[in-house]
Order: C-alpha cells, then structure tokens, then sequence
C-alpha cells in the first residue's frame, strides 16, 4: 500500500511568517522598509513615530502620492508591487523597494493600521491587519499622502519578541536606519520622535548641511569634499579629514544609486587612501554616493538590499581609492572653499600635516610607574640632547638592568613570589590546566624577545610567553573583577574634557552607565549628545581622554554581539582584548618581574580568555629533534 502524501502547501499567514523572518528582523527593520516606502512615493515630508523604541508603536506619515483603494489592499499581498513587471526591470531598478514583501511581512507579526489618500480623490482609504488577518477597510476622511501605524510587534509570534534587546539598544539600532535614510535623500523633510520627544528635526538642505544637523556642528572642522567623474561610475561626498579619525566605527556610508550599502572591499578601498595619515585602529569619516548604471550590479541579493554585486569591482575599488586620496591630498594645501557650492565651506584646520601628530609613546603599567620613580621616564623623539644634562645622575647598577632588558640580554632574576591563595576560586578544569605548566623556577634566566615573546629556562627546556596574551589574561580579570565588585579605581582629571557622540552611542553609553562607572569612568551627561569627562581609570595606558572613552564604547558594541556570555563577563574579554596590544612594548627588568608574578597568580595563566595558549613549553626532547632533523 503506497504511503499517504505528506506534502503540502502552506497558509498564506504561515508562509508570510517565515518571510517576516528574513525582512522584519527588529523595528529597525520595519523602519528601514517603511522609509524606503516613503521615499519611493516622492514625499517630501517625513515623519516618524515611536513609542518604546518601536515595540508598542511605529507610526510613518508621510506626504507622497498615496494609494488608492485597490493598491492600499494589494499592498499588502506578498509579491505585490509596482516597481517591476518582467525580470529585466531587476537590471534597471532605482526606487528603494522593488521585492514586494515588507508590507506582507509586516502585517504578518504586528497590527497594522494604514491610511492612505491620492491627490485626485475625495475620499482616503483605512485598512487594519492583524497578523495577515483584514479586521476592516472602509472609506475615510484623510490627508494626501501615507500615515502607517505599526503597533505591538511579533505579538502573535512571542519567541521572536523575547529576542529583542533593551529599549536603548534597539533605539540605536533605529537610530542608524533613519540616519541612513537622511543622510541619502538631504532634500526630504525628516522628524523622529521617540516617547513624545523630538530627536531630530532635519530640514531640507544640501547633503553637507545634513550632515551637520545629524552629527553635530563639530563636523564642521572636518569634512572635505570628494568627487571623481568617469564613464562608468561617479563618486561624490564627504570625507573626514585625517586628523578627526575616531575609534569607534559607524560613522562610515556608502550609498550605491542612493541605496545604502554595507561592502568590504570598498571600505578597504577607502582606508588604503588614507593610508599613512591616520594611526592603527582608526576610523575616518565618510559619506559617498556612487551613481553608476543600474545594468552594472545587482542589488537582488539578499532581502534586506544592503548587499550589492558589481560587474567589475576592480574598477569601481580604484576609482574609489582614487577619489578618496585626491580628497585627503587636496585637503593638505587647501584653506577654504565656498559654503554655496556645496563643498567644504568649513574652516580647514591648521594647515599642519596630519601625520606628524601621530607619534608613538610608549606605554607602561600604573603597576610598574612606581619602580621607574628613578628612570628618566618615556623615551621620546625630542628629548635627546637635554636627557644629556642628567647622564651619571643615575644609579648605575639599576640603569645596567633596565638596559639590559631592553637589549634583549638575558637576565638573572630571583624567583617572584606568586600567590597561591588567588589559584584556589580557579574551577577544577582551570586548576587542572595552570599544573600543566609551572612558573619558573629560582634564579630563572629571563629575557624578552622583539618585544613580543618572554623567554625564560625552566627544568625541562624553555618557556616562551606570549606576551601580549599574558597582559589579556591579566587586565581580563582586573576588569572582570572591577565590573563584578563595582570597584575601578578612578583618577580625576585637571580639566575635565568634553566630547560628543552621536545619538546611537550616546543610547548605548545610557544602557551601560553602571558598568562604565565600575570601569572607572566619572562621567556627567551634557547637553542632547555630548558628556563631560572628569575621571579616567588609574590603570588604563596614557592617551587622550576621548581616544579611550571612545574605544571602550567600540568595544561595548561589540560585546553586545555575543550573546553567550553575561555582560561582565562579555565586556572584560573585550576590554582585554582591546588594551592588551598597547602592551606590546619594551619591558624594564621590574616589569618583566611583575608580568610573570600577575600571570601565575591569575586563575589560568595557560589561556586567555578566549582560549588562545599563553604559555609554550619546548622540552629537551624538542629541542633536539629539532637539530637532529
């Protein structure tokens, strides 16, 4: 007997579900689409409406052509749309939506409520949705244009809404949709309010201007005009001058036809232009608009339309670097340019070459600054004739051991004392990990090799530490402990320093002020956007007070991206990781001592914490069968 059928079609409401899946992934996403929706009616004026960062209400009013009866129904109809009729109108597409499935998408996981009216007609549309269910559509009195309300999101789908984050983290994730969209179309009229509070109210102005009521009037310093013209594609923008390179990223956009896109290969391009003009682990400004033929790429990709093929990528990567180096090079010799033309019209700077500020400084241990009372302290490029005043001042035997680390010679070094005690809250695995390899034993040979690798003879060969991995372990639990006991230590600054972050960060920096202030942190908001400094961890390596707050906010995005881990924990691996590379440096004989007295009493001196080994042991045997081939 043959088995029965099991195949079968899925409900309309089920399969607009699944699609929810891959278009509305947060209210960021419904956002995004309905913007976009806006944007291709031609409005002019836009507004958005939010209540809990989007979870109980988005609501988008705008001032388009709006729909007439028939379309504001098929609107909401997977696969409906107006945007193409054969499949080679995908080759030739330059309005923002063309899939016809936000709507569908939408009206699947939330209640929806549209009202809608043409210019022509007497009468508007009202049409209200629950989860793909019509509830009514009935003729009404409305203004021209789309007013869409979105209201209780993934309500009929619970799992998907318990993974929504904070109210502050899907706000910034809102955030960064609208200020895309702003940013792409400076003509349109845009509003965000959020809880009855106006956030933005951005007016019709040239994309310069955009840029500035979005960000802040500090951008006025920084922005340099770019463009470059050929025959298959045209680059236009701003750039941030070198010098205003920021740690944190997020501030860099390029729009394909209007159309954000997030693409690899083209940010390397942009980051090989300013190649020798800003330090490692900076982020240049930009804002670049590419108008090429629409025949050239493919945006069909993936549903959220970020991502985007180009026939020759070679090409489109050159010109970009190409445009983006003229920029950073004209911005050298140049002082000031027309604000009406709508390119640099801000004061240029000093004039000084951007790369000269960039010295490096070498970085030393809070830990180890009280053993250096004596040392002439940080080498630096101009001290080399006055440090000759103090020659023979200084106690020759402790001058013959600093250099002696430093040059790479072994050093003699009496056993450190290690504390046991802090071994004993390791868990039985670390415990079992940490006797796989013991420190070192008394009047233990040590030296440190390319600033890099510790080098010490043990009992049955060598020991290589890795240095840098030895510094993560060991500000790893300095910080996890801070954030546990919400004990940093805090060192108040002189004058305290006022910077400002965009709206997004700003969200963040509120989500996370407790755990910042654990780090050490002292901090007072000021104004919409901008906070005041007033402390600054006592442990943290020396530079601008902006540079580390602005690290330490790159590394909280990032910590929100593994969900695994519980926020202390997430937030110290990142820090360690982060800040353990400025210990990548030459090391005084007391710093070399105190590096391997941390390691050894920490919980599991074999392993960062993300795993990576530490210690290396090469045995005897290794040893010779190595030279023996």
């Amino acid at each position: 007997m043959p088995s029965p059928d099991i195949i079968q079609l899925l409900p309309d409401s089920i399969a607009n579900q699944i699609a929810a899946g891959e278009v509305v992934q947060r209210p960021a996403s419904v956002v995004k689409e309905l913007l976009e929706n806006a944007i291709d009616a031609h409005a002019t004026q836009i507004q958005v409406v939010l209540r809990e960062a989007g979870r109980t209400l988005i609501q988008i009013i705008d001032n388009g052509s709006g729909m007439s009866e028939t379309d504001a129904r098929m609107s909401f109809e997977r696969h409906a749309t107006s945007k193409i009729r054969k499949s080679e109108d995908l080759f030739s597409i330059r309005t923002m939506g063309f899939r016809g499935e936000a709507l569908a998408s939408i009206a699947a996981v939330a209640q929806v409520e549209l009202r809608t009216r043409q210019e022509g007609d007497e009468l508007g549309t009202l049409i209200r949705i629950d989860g793909s269910e019509i509830k009514a559509q009935e003729s009404i009195a409305a203004v021209k244009g789309t007013n869409l309300s979105v209201k209780n999101l993934f309500f009929n789908v619970p799992a998907r809404r318990n993974f929504l984050k904070s109210n502050s983290v899907e706000m910034r994730h809102v955030l960064d949709e609208f200020q895309r969209v702003a940013l792409s179309h400076p003509e349109v009229s845009f509003t965000l309010h959020h809880n009855d509070t106006e956030v933005f109210n951005l007016q019709p102005a040239k994309l310069v201007r955009r840029i500035v009521d979005i960000y802040g009037k500090s951008y006025r310093e920084q922005l340099a005009f770019c463009q470059e013209d050929t025959s298959y594609v045209s680059v236009r923008g701003y750039i941030g001058k070198p010098e205003f390179a920021r740690k944190t990223r997020g501030e860099q956009f390029f729009f394909v036809n209007d159309r954000y896109i997030k693409h690899s290969y083209l940010h390397h391009a942009v980051i090989s232009a300013f190649d020798g003009t800003i330090p490692d682990g900076s982020h240049p400004f930009y804002v670049l608009f590419l108008e090429i033929d629409p025949s050239h790429i493919d945006i069909n990709i993936h549903p959220t339309k970020t991502e985007i093929k180009f026939d020759d990528e070679k090409s489109v990567y050159a010109i970009v670097m190409a445009a983006v180096k003229k920029a950073v090079g004209v911005y050298n010799f140049s002082q000031s340019i027309d604000f009406d033309d709508n390119v640099n019209f801000f004061n240029q700077g000093t004039g000084t070459d951007p790369g000269l500020s960039f010295i490096p400084r070498t970085v030393m241990p809070d830990w180890a600054a009280q053993s250096k009372k004596g040392d002439n302290g940080p080498t630096k490029s101009n001290l080399t004739n006055w440090s000759k005043l103090f020659e023979g001042l200084q106690n020759t035997e402790d001058r013959g051991r600093e250099l002696a680390a430093f040059e790479v010679s072994p050093v003699t070094v009496s056993r450190p004392t290690y504390h046991e005690e802090s071994k004993t809250v390791a868990s039985k695995i670390n415990r079992m990990a940490s006797e796989v390899i013991s420190a070192p034993e008394s009047d233990a040979v040590l030296f440190q090799l390319h600033n890099r690798y510790i080098l010490s003879q043990v009992k049955d060969g060598i020991m290589l530490i890795d240095q840098k991995a030895a510094y993560e372990r060991i500000l790893y639990e300095r910080y996890r402990k801070m954030l546990i006991n919400r004990s940093g230590a805090c060192q108040q600054l002189l004058f305290p320093k006022r910077i400002r972050l965009t709206h997004s960060d700003m969200q963040l920096v509120k989500e996370t002020k407790k755990e910042i202030h654990s780090l050490g942190f002292e901090f007072d908001e000021f104004g919409a956007n901008e906070l005041i400094i007033r402390g600054i961890p006592a442990d943290l390596p020396e530079e601008s007070e902006q540079d580390l707050f602005e690290e330490l906010i790159e590394q909280l995005k990032q910590s929100y991206s593994d969900l695994k881990l519980n926020k202390p924990e997430s937030l110290s691996r990142s820090l360690a990781r982060r800040f353990s590379v400025r210990y990548a440096v030459k090391l005084s004989f007391v710093e070399i001592h105190t590096l391997i007295d941390q390691l050894f009493a920490s919980t599991d001196p074999n392993r960062t914490p993300g795993g990576e080994a530490i210690i290396v042991l090469l045995t005897m045997d290794k040893l010779t069968s190595i030279f023996k081939g």
